[in-house]
């Protein structure tokens, strides 16, 4: 996928891989050993695991860095989210999105961004709490 184009969790993957960690693998993988732990919505009707969309998916996400990571407590406190971390938001009517919070500062408010794609590209923007934050999370990559 170009970078200039995908979805918000691709955003994610890319960054992952900067830093050596193949998270599409790592999601499928997990997916094929515990199948019944991943959520099969009406939207997806999923019957066996897929490596091209697994790690597409939000809810895939979220339940992967629930168990191979840290789900993390969802605060309105700024200070309880760091560079590295994830955070997963429901945009409304359940339309879940993803972004991961970087090191760069907000000149504006002091925040950290958070580089996310809301289908405009992806962008580093001050967003952690322009939506419901549904899940916060650290993952470090796979354990040795």
């Amino acid at each position: 996928m170009p970078p200039d184009t995908g979805v918000c969790t691709d955003e994610v993957i890319r960054s992952y891989r900067a830093v050596g960690i193949d998270l599409q693998k790592e999601v499928h993988v997990d997916m094929v050993q515990n199948f019944s732990a991943y959520p099969r919505s009406w939207r997806w009707l999923l019957a066996r695991p897929d490596s091209n969309i697994d790690h597409r998916r939000v809810p895939n996400l979220m339940v992967f860095f629930e168990r191979k990571g840290q789900a993390l407590r969802i605060t309105s406190r700024i200070e309880d989210y760091s560079p590295g971390d994830l955070v997963t938001w429901d945009l409304g009517g359940g339309v879940p999105h993803i972004g991961i919070i970087v090191d760069q500062k907000s000149s504006v408010t002091g925040r950290y961004m958070v580089v996310h794609n809301i289908g405009q590209g992806p962008k580093m923007e001050d967003v952690i709490f322009n939506w419901k934050i549904t899940g916060h999370y650290r993952y470090f990559g796979p354990s040795s």
